[in-house]
């Protein structure tokens, strides 16, 4: 990592922990930093607090006193989940600290150029298939940010001759300074993140930071398909790359006759992408635009491209039992999400598995989408909800505890040939802490079945 001088002999408040409030204290200890951290949690049930203390770290754990800004903090690094109505952020506003998230810090110290990849939906998925892709080209790509990663411990380990592939969440980049990726990413805009934001402006405005300190050195890759991102291209200074899957971009990636190309070069037919969806074609167009950009052979991207079974919880392919497939989108926690997903498949042969918790919404939105499908598997909250709306379009439709036992229900019912789809279009909190547990055990569940 670059040895910055900027924190040296500063004193910096670490504002939550979690990964990259922890990840934050250690770097910002490392370049001589007088550090501070500040997290809710009580030290005694808080391992990475106690952790942080024996390594000469001063903490603060339990609450947030607000008399703790008056020991004159140089700037606060701030974790992106905590708001900025939060009262400590706002009385650190008011003293004129600079308040920044950790990605900034990333930036600072990285040797490594960055691709950053930000946008309501598909970030993930297109962040993981440029990181294989360019590393099945025999180049190092680290996954890092709001992937799991946390992006100032990546940067403090990588070189110069290795890149970062970097997924930026809208609270993320809210706290950047001169943050600037060599290429960056926006997959779409939807509506999200309100009650964070505010707004929708609010949010798009955050979404669209990720350029402001690029240049024409750089690259911006924008989704041609959405008219709010394609007016987008007059207001950076970024090279613009777009891709599209409705028509002929010939400054980017697109889909024309049945095939994508980048720049006229036929690439591969859009039949062989291993990923089902609509989405899924743009996320690859996108990860395509990286791959070129960054000099990667065809080979590498195909490579990749005809193989990739999904990021796990996000549409991710698990495999076949008796010729029956299955698929885990535990992450779909909203209609939206579902029929994105249900736009991949064949409804005649497909089963979705759906429900969560009850957030007080109706599911008429999902009508057109699930109209034609083989059967539904019910549970949850808003079982009863979504067996009214199978029932409304004459869809078979049969009740289960829980994502384990739908998934025995959905094997027992479907035929070889069929697709078995764990799309909830529900968050998963009524039975289950995260999606990410719930789609765990839909895979045991999965795993578990024998063949008929």
């Amino acid at each position: 990592m670059k040895t910055i001088t900027n924190f040296e002999n500063k004193k910096v408040l670490v504002l939550g922990l979690a990964k990259s409030g922890e990840s934050a204290a250690r770097v910002l200890n490392q370049l001589g930093a007088i550090v501070t951290v500040n997290d809710g949690k009580p030290f005694d049930e808080n391992p990475a607090a106690q952790d942080l203390l024996t390594e000469g770290i001063k903490v603060v754990t339990g609450g947030h006193p607000l008399d703790l800004l008056e020991e004159d903090f140089s700037v606060m690094v701030k974790n992106p989940g905590i708001p900025y109505n939060n009262p400590m952020v706002e009385r650190a506003a008011a003293l004129k600290i600079p308040i920044i998230t950790e990605v900034e810090l990333a930036y600072l110290i990285s040797e490594s150029p960055i691709v950053g990849i930000t946008g309501t939906n598909g970030k993930t998925t297109t962040t993981t298939l440029i990181a294989d892709i360019l590393n099945a080209d025999g180049k190092v790509a680290k996954l890092s940010g709001n992937i799991g990663f946390p992006a100032s411990d990546v940067a403090s380990k990588s070189t110069a001759d290795e890149t970062l592939i970097m997924e930026l969440s809208s609270f993320q980049l809210m706290g950047i300074a001169a943050f600037r990726p060599k290429i960056a990413v926006m997959t779409n805009l939807f509506s999200a993140h309100l009650d964070y934001h505010g707004s929708q402006e609010n949010y798009e405005a955050a979404k669209w930071r990720i350029q402001e300190n690029m240049t024409a050195d750089d690259f911006l890759v924008l989704n041609f398909n959405q008219a709010k991102l394609r007016n987008r291209a007059a207001l950076t200074a970024a090279q613009v790359v777009p891709f599209s899957t409705t028509e002929t971009v010939s400054t980017g990636a697109y889909v024309a006759d049945g095939h994508i190309y980048f720049k006229a070069e036929k690439i591969m037919p859009v039949a062989d992408l291993s990923l089902p969806g609509e989405h899924n074609v743009e996320n690859a167009l996108a990860a395509i635009c990286v791959a070129k950009l960054s000099g990667v052979s065809n080979t590498a991207i195909l490579s990749v491209l005809t193989t990739f079974s999904g990021v796990k919880h996000r549409l991710q392919y698990m495999g076949q039992k008796a010729n029956i497939k299955f698929y885990n989108d535990s992450k779909a926690t909203n209609i939206l999400a579902t029929q994105k997903a249900l736009s991949g498949f064949n409804h005649r042969t497909l089963w979705l598995l759906a429900g969560g918790l009850d957030r007080g919404n109706g599911f008429e939105e999902l009508s057109a989408d699930v109209a034609d499908l083989k059967g539904m598997i019910v549970f949850g909250e808003t079982a009863p909800k979504l067996r009214a709306l199978a029932e409304s379009l004459a869809i078979p439709v049969y009740d289960s505890e829980n994502v384990a036992t739908a998934a025995v229900l959905a094997y027992s019912k479907a035929e070889a040939g069929d697709t078995v789809l764990l799309s909830p279009a529900n968050a998963s909190w009524d039975q289950y802490k995260t999606f990410e547990q719930r789609g765990d055990l839909f895979i045991d569940a999965f795993t578990g079945l024998e063949e008929k």
